[in-house]
């Protein structure tokens, strides 16, 4: 056991026995996937970011295609590998190690791609334009991104997000750019409060706790345990400023 583990080793550790890597829900999966019309057409699918596999696997239920859950953790994908067995799901779910800004996929043979909580560690523009090139004429793109609620930014939730290396903008400002990289707008919607709460921050609480008593006196455990709480405090202090928003755009 490691005396001093690094931010990223907290990071993996809290998270990898978690249903959820961020903010979601089965529902919104449910409610994004009802804009996309015929769901027998989907046959290649790829969740890009897809931690260890909650919403891939819901995905799952409702497409009957193969889809390929890609994470840069390989331990997040060999544990979506776990999952989608014991669901006996492995024939057609698979865990692919690889990043997103230069995804390991053959152009133009997509039908779907999705993915929550991840395309703003790249960029929103950069993501979609990158990936617009994967799907098939046709086929969509589904992603949330965190997203400025309302007109007013309060310069403290601004600070955090910045810091963490994403930015925030407008619902009608990410239309905008969706628009502008190669996809007709479908839909665009906001996560609930519980995708946030109930579904993510209490569970990784919880995690956090475990790690606390695990790596005793640790200071980078204490500093990464503050960031996370500070997050949420964020969240429940701003949460009708800002927000995941699901993103849903056809390719033409």
């Amino acid at each position: 056991m490691k005396d001093q583990p690094t931010f990223l080793d907290l990071l993996l550790e809290a998270h990898i026995g978690l249903e959820r890597q961020g903010p979601g829900s089965r529902e919104t999966v449910e409610k994004a996937l009802s804009f996309l019309g015929d769901l027998s057409r989907l046959e290649n699918i790829a969740d890009l970011g897809c931690g260890t596999g909650g919403q891939t696997l819901v995905l799952a239920e409702f497409l009957k295609g193969n889809i390929a859950g890609l994470d840069m953790f390989t331990a997040f994908a060999r544990e979506l590998d776990k999952r989608a067995a014991k669901m006996h799901l492995g024939d057609r779910v698979k865990g692919v190690v690889g990043k997103m800004e230069n995804l390991p996929f053959e152009k133009n043979s997509l039908d779907l791609i999705w993915s929550e909580g991840a395309i703003d560690n790249i960029g929103f523009e950069k993501g979609l334009s990158h990936w617009r090139g994967f799907l098939k004429e046709g086929g969509c793109v589904a992603v949330t991104c965190p997203s400025w609620l309302t007109s007013e930014h309060p310069a403290e939730a601004e600070q955090f997000w910045a810091d963490a290396g994403s930015r925030l903008d407008l619902i009608e400002d990410n239309i905008k750019i969706m628009q502008s990289c190669g996809y007709q707008f479908v839909a665009a919607f906001a996560l609930t409060e519980d995708c946030w709460t109930q579904n993510y921050f209490e569970p990784r609480e919880q995690a956090i706790n475990k790690l606390i008593e695990k790596y005793d006196n640790c200071d980078t455990v204490r500093e990464y345990a503050a960031l996370n709480r500070r997050e949420a405090e964020l969240y429940l202090k701003y949460k009708q400023h800002y927000g995941y928003v699901f993103y849903i755009g056809r390719a033409v």
